[in-house]
C-alpha cells in the first residue's frame, strides 16, 4: 500500500494556473512584447512625421493648418541649423517632424482621434495600432508558423522564439530574455521592491498589472468570457490557456521528445522528467519532487494526524480513500476484471497496467535510449541500467 501511495503522490499534477501570475515568464513576455513594439514604432513614427499631415477622425490636417499649434511653436523656437533640440527636456532630433512628434509628450496634444471608440493618441503610429483592434487586421506574419500579429515590433519579438536568441543578460544572475522590457521586470526582483499595494487587502506587487488583476478578485470582475462555452476569466493568461482546451492546440514542444504541451508550465515540469531535476526536497525525510504541488501535498503527510484507522488491524491513514483502498485487501474484492482472461484487480491503475499486456502498449519510454516498456515501475527499474546500479535478479527486459 506504500508503494501505491508514493506513486499517487508522483502522478499528481501541478495545476499551472494557480501559480503566482507575478512570478510566470508568461506575464512577462506579453508586457515584454508591448516594450519591444513601442522601440519599433518609434522608427514608424519618425517617416510619418516628415510629411507633417495629422488625421483625426475624417478630417486631414496639412502642415500649413498645424503651424499654430503649441508644439509647432516650440519647434520653430529650437531649431538651429541640422539639430532641433527639446526646449523643455533637452532632447535632440535630425528632422524637426520628429521634434514636432516628442513635444506631443509635453504639451498633452493627442491629435489623433479613434471615430469609433473616441479614445485619442498622440502619435499616429500609435492611432493605426489601435485601429487593428476594431478591424481584427493582423498584417505581420511569422513565416515560419504562420502567426500573425497587429504590430511589426510583436513579430519582431516573436520570432526569437523560433531563433533561440536571448539578446538581453541580467547582470546580476546571468539569466537572459527575449525582449528588453522582460529584463527591466526582471531587475524588480533582485531589488525585491513592490511599489503597488491593493488597498483592500494590503498585499503588495511589483507590478502595475499584477495589481490590476489582483483588483478584479475583490470586484469580481471577469472581462475575458469564452465565445464557445461561456466560461468567464478575470485573467488574459487564464482565458488563453482555457481557449486552447477548445481548439486542441498544444504550442509548447518538447525539443528532445516532440512531446506537446497547451501551456508553458507543462513543459517545463516534462522537462525535468529529461534532466531529473527535482528542485523540491523535504527537509524531515529528504525526499525530492519535480512539482511543487507534489512536494507541497508530501509536506502535509508529515504534519498531518492519521486520523483513519482500520478496524480489522489498526493501521492508520490520514485520507479516508486510502483507508478505503485499504479495505478492499481485507475485503478480497477485486472490482476491476479484465474481460479477456478474468483476472480481478482491487485498484484502478493495477488493472489498467495489465491491460497493456493484451493490447501490447508499451506507454512507457526510456528517454535515453528510446526502449518501451508497458508497466511504469519496469521503466524504473531499467533507467537504473544507465545509472549504473544493478536491476532487480526477479525482473528482465
Amino acid at each position: 500500500m506504500e508503494f501505491i501511495k508514493e506513486e499517487s503522490e508522483e502522478m499528481k499534477i501541478e495545476e499551472p494556473l494557480r501559480v503566482k501570475h507575478e512570478e510566470t515568464e508568461e506575464h512577462t513576455d506579453l508586457i515584454a512584447l508591448k516594450e519591444e513594439s513601442e522601440v519599433l514604432n518609434e522608427m514608424e513614427r519618425k517617416d510619418q512625421y516628415n510629411n507633417h499631415d495629422f488625421i483625426t477622425g475624417e478630417k486631414t490636417f496639412s502642415r500649413s493648418q498645424t503651424e499654430n499649434t503649441s508644439s509647432r511653436k516650440i519647434a520653430q523656437m529650437t531649431g538651429t541649423g541640422s539639430n532641433f533640440a527639446c526646449q523643455q527636456c533637452g532632447k535632440t532630433f535630425s528632422r524637426e517632424g520628429n521634434l514636432i512628434s516628442h513635444m506631443t509628450i509635453h504639451t498633452g496634444e493627442k491629435p489623433f482621434t479613434c471615430c469609433q471608440c473616441g479614445k485619442s493618441f498622440n502619435h499616429k503610429g500609435d492611432f493605426k495600432n489601435h485601429l487593428r483592434i476594431h478591424t481584427g487586421e493582423k498584417p505581420f506574419t511569422c513565416q515560419q508558423c504562420g502567426k500573425s500579429f497587429k504590430q511589426q515590433g510583436n513579430l519582431k519579438a516573436h520570432m526569437r522564439i523560433h531563433s533561440g536568441e536571448k539578446p538581453y543578460t541580467c547582470s546580476q544572475c546571468g539569466k537572459s530574455f527575449t525582449c528588453k522590457g522582460s529584463l527591466i521586470y526582471h531587475m524588480i526582483i533582485h531589488t525585491g521592491k513592490k511599489p503597488f499595494t491593493c488597498q483592500q487587502c494590503g498585499k503588495s506587487f511589483n507590478r502595475e498589472g499584477n495589481l490590476k488583476a489582483h483588483m478584479r478578485i475583490h470586484s469580481g470582475e471577469k472581462p475575458f468570457s469564452c465565445s464557445q462555452c461561456g466560461k468567464s476569466f478575470n485573467r488574459k493568461g487564464d482565458f488563453k490557456y482555457h481557449l486552447r482546451i477548445h481548439s486542441g492546440e498544444k504550442p509548447f514542444i518538447c525539443s528532445q521528445c516532440g512531446k506537446s504541451f497547451n501551456h508553458k508550465l507543462y513543459l517545463k515540469y516534462h522537462l525535468r522528467i529529461h534532466s531529473g531535476e527535482k528542485p523540491y526536497t523535504c527537509s524531515q525525510c529528504g525526499k525530492s519532487f519535480n512539482q511543487k504541488a507534489n512536494f507541497k501535498y508530501h509536506l502535509s503527510v508529515h504534519s498531518r494526524k492519521k486520523l483513519h484507522t482500520c478496524p480489522q488491524c489498526g493501521k492508520s491513514f490520514n485520507q479516508i480513500e486510502h483507508l478505503k483502498n485499504h479495505l478492499i485487501i481485507h475485503s478480497g474484492e477485486g472490482p476491476y476484471t479484465c474481460l479477456q482472461c478474468g483476472k480481478s484487480f482491487s485498484f484502478k491503475g493495477n488493472f489498467e497496467d495489465h491491460l497493456s499486456i493484451h493490447s501490447g502498449e508499451k506507454p512507457h519510454t526510456c528517454p535515453q535510449c528510446g526502449k518501451s516498456f508497458n508497466l511504469k515501475g519496469h521503466l524504473k527499474k531499467h533507467l537504473r541500467i544507465h545509472a549504473g546500479e544493478k536491476p532487480d535478479l526477479e525482473w528482465s527486459e
